[in-house]
């Protein structure tokens, strides 16, 4: 199965986007080869600019208080597992802890990198990058690889309070919907929503199914349609088939 998620209001594309990026750090800061690591600088610097938003860190240190003051309301409720709700208080916890020893503007150790900068600064302009534009950074890729890991992380680690937040909100809105079996007639789907909320909308595909989803939703209603991926045709065009999928509402 594969899952397209897509949100409905900024905060929660906010979040979904610096998962993403985090999750593409992770994977290119833990190898060893230069190109690589170009790529995890640049993302760093993506990073920057999503997590640059001036509200963020409150945003995050809010809906965790919320988020855990709903939970403890489920205290001593015999339908709720005590040392799964005890885990899951202590990692908002944790991360609400994290946040608020996040002083200062958020990467302002990174903007007053000088380095850092002017490598930001050239990486904006396509092939940018070349050893003849920054010939300290063509050396620095050709430090060994553990010297290059290291510092990586030295950067990028003071951002992972707004990770770990992001990931605790993002599972406990994933968590929060339930599932519905429904099929798209002729590639295409529509569902009045009456006044239902939702943050977020998964549809799960049968990975075989070759058709990607199209979104479109306000507080009235649903759209979704459906775009048969022809490798021999590049222009969209909506599936002309019975779309079987899993549809799911998530609101926090």
């Amino acid at each position: 199965m594969i899952t397209y998620e897509y949100p409905l209001n900024e905060r929660i594309r906010t979040l979904l986007r610096l998962e993403d990026l985090f999750e593409r750090s992770r994977h290119f800061v833990a190898r060893t080869e230069p190109h690589d690591h170009h790529v995890a600088l640049l993302t760093l610097f993506e990073i920057l600019e999503v997590a640059s938003r001036a509200d963020l860190k409150s945003d995050l240190l809010q809906e965790l208080e919320r988020q855990k003051q709903v939970l403890m309301s489920f205290r001593n409720n015999p339908e709720i597992s005590e040392d799964a709700l005890s885990g899951v208080l202590r990692d908002i916890e944790q991360a609400s802890s994290a946040l608020f020893a996040m002083a200062g503007r958020i990467g302002q150790y990174l903007r007053e990198n000088e380095w850092l900068m002017s490598i930001k600064q050239r990486t904006g302009i396509p092939g940018g990058a070349c050893e003849f534009d920054l010939p300290s950074y063509h050396y620095w890729l050709h430090r060994p690889a553990d010297e290059r890991i290291g510092q990586l992380a030295a950067w990028t680690g003071p951002l992972y309070p707004l990770r770990d937040g992001s990931a605790i909100i993002l599972r406990i809105l994933r968590e929060s919907g339930k599932p519905q079996n429904v099929v798209a007639v002729g590639g295409m789907y529509q569902q009045m929503l009456g006044g239902k909320s939702a943050q977020m909308l998964r549809v799960r595909l049968d990975q075989e199914s070759p058709c990607v989803p199209e979104m479109s939703a306000n507080k009235y209603v649903l759209n979704i349609r459906f775009l048969a991926q022809d490798s021999d045709d590049s222009r969209a065009k909506t599936a002309d088939w019975d779309v079987p999928f899993e549809l799911t509402f998530c609101n926090l």
